[in-house]
């Protein structure tokens, strides 16, 4: 394959493709497809999904923007109602400023027959109502409203649905993904997902790269199958790092912090491993060849794992790093531990932040802190929580603001250099795979808002064609 005319850092060159990999750049190479001078960038990837959950997510009734449990209710009562035997499921609500408190008995005035499992925008809690209650083993809980480890569980039985339905909506997902850009996600769904992955690949899923991780329950087996951070399962297929959710989050105030949570006397969060079992569980792992992706968005939570990095003196990521102490920022660097952020949630977060971690914002989402002091950024979406399209996470990176509002931070923002550095794995270079991607305007100077709309023409996934306009 030959791209012809296509504008590489302003230069409008010839890209000969061979193999799956760019095996020439110059001019004049011959006959090809006329990229009629749009710019070619590496093909971005999403650092951070749970994709079964994302292509779940695309089915389900969207609850964002509700402002009160009163709206959710009247929200999900206008819905369609499920096939029968199924639940009716909601997605996105975001509680932490709500005026009034989601309770099974609010659900319950308006579906009191079918049972509905409403999810959080955070995925750490989820609002059933009674009959939910009963068909999911918690008939007696106090208030409906399920967090943490009890939400985990109910998000786990909500994904019983036929493998067969699933890896069909997973398809269109994925081709989704590769209609912005994508040609990579690090998929963290809480489940052994070789297998599935496998399967779906066997069945023709060809649009994404995947690195499938692995949790705590499963690392017993991982070891025992010999898994290694980046083996390769087939061509699309790799494994991916070792995951442990180490607290919370922020709209389910359950975030392990430094100080206590407003309105919640001496609450300071979750924390839901121990220090000693996270060294533990990191040095299990690590000396068996995966690297460890760790769970924290509180700055104790922040900090407690980076003293892990420091005992074991491995490398490895941190996912979220919402909340960051001041004297922890120069420590991703110092230990080789990896930002993996999620820029487009404090554009959802902003305003809970602003509640629930006033004083302490100038230190929360602080991607250009964490780039001052020489650490390494990646980023996604943490998918369904926010939207699979690494456009928007750069255009949150970019201007700190969506909506027209003013933009949050603004000493935080990056330039779209940066944040498109932070979006790819690959360069344009003789010798790389020919992931790329077409864009019709140049996104290195592209405003926030020009971000998220920025139009693909086409992306490339080994030299082969997995989206085009053209």
């Amino acid at each position: 394959m030959i791209l012809r005319n296509a504008r590489l850092a302003g230069e409008v060159v010839d890209l000969r493709i061979e193999d799956g990999v760019i095996a020439e750049i110059g001019s004049a190479l011959g006959e090809g497809a006329d990229m009629s001078g749009r710019w070619v960038i590496p093909g971005l990837w999403d650092q951070h999904v749970h994709f079964s959950q994302w292509a779940l997510h695309r089915t389900r009734v969207d609850l964002a923007a509700a402002s009160s449990a009163a709206e959710a209710a009247a929200m999900v009562a206008a819905a369609p109602r499920p096939p029968a035997g199924l639940p009716l499921v909601g997605v996105g609500f975001r509680d932490g400023l709500w005026p009034d408190a989601p309770t099974f008995a609010a659900l319950d005035a308006v579906i009191p027959d079918v049972p509905v499992v409403l999810l959080s925008g955070d995925l750490h809690c989820c609002w059933l109502n009674s009959a939910a209650l009963r068909a999911y083993g918690s008939a007696n809980h106090p208030t409906g409203l399920l967090r943490e480890e009890e939400c985990f569980a109910i998000v786990a039985a909500l994904d019983d649905v036929p493998d067969a339905v699933l890896d069909e909506w997973v398809r269109e997902a994925g081709e989704a993904a590769a209609g912005r850009g994508v040609v990579g996600i690090v998929d963290l769904e809480m489940t052994w997902g070789f297998e599935h992955w496998r399967r779906r690949m066997a069945a023709g899923f060809d649009s994404l790269r995947v690195r499938a991780g692995v949790y705590p329950q499963f690392l017993d087996r991982a070891i025992a199958e010999g898994l290694r951070t980046g083996d390769s399962l087939g061509d699309l297929l790799q494994v991916g790092p070792f995951k442990v959710i180490t607290d919370g989050s922020l709209n389910t105030r359950t975030a392990y912090c430094m100080d206590p949570w407003p309105g919640l006397g001496e609450d300071r969060g979750m924390l839901t491993v121990e220090p000693e079992r996270l060294v533990d569980l990191m040095g299990r792992a690590t000396g068996a060849g995966l690297v460890p992706a760790i769970h924290a968005i509180g700055d104790a939570a922040n900090s407690l794992v980076l003293d892990a990095f420091e005992t074991l003196g491995c490398p490895g990521r941190i996912e979220h790093a919402q909340l960051v102490s001041a004297g922890d920022f120069q420590r991703f660097a110092q230990l080789g531990v990896t930002a993996s952020v999620q820029p487009e949630h404090a554009m959802d977060d902003r305003d809970v932040a602003d509640r629930f971690w006033a004083g302490r914002t100038d230190r929360s989402y602080a991607w250009h802190s964490l780039l001052d002091f020489g650490a390494h950024l990646v980023f996604g979406s943490d998918a369904p929580v926010a939207p699979l399209d690494p456009w928007v996470t750069a255009a949150a990176a970019v201007s700190r603001s969506r909506d027209g509002r003013e933009p949050w931070h603004p000493e935080q923002r990056l330039t779209a250099a940066d944040a498109l550095a932070a979006s790819v794995e690959t360069t344009i270079a003789v010798g790389q795979p020919a992931d790329l991607v077409i864009t019709e305007t140049n996104p290195y100077t592209a405003t926030g808002e020009q971000l998220r709309t920025m139009q693909v023409a086409a992306t490339l996934l080994g030299g082969r064609l997995t989206h085009t306009t053209l």
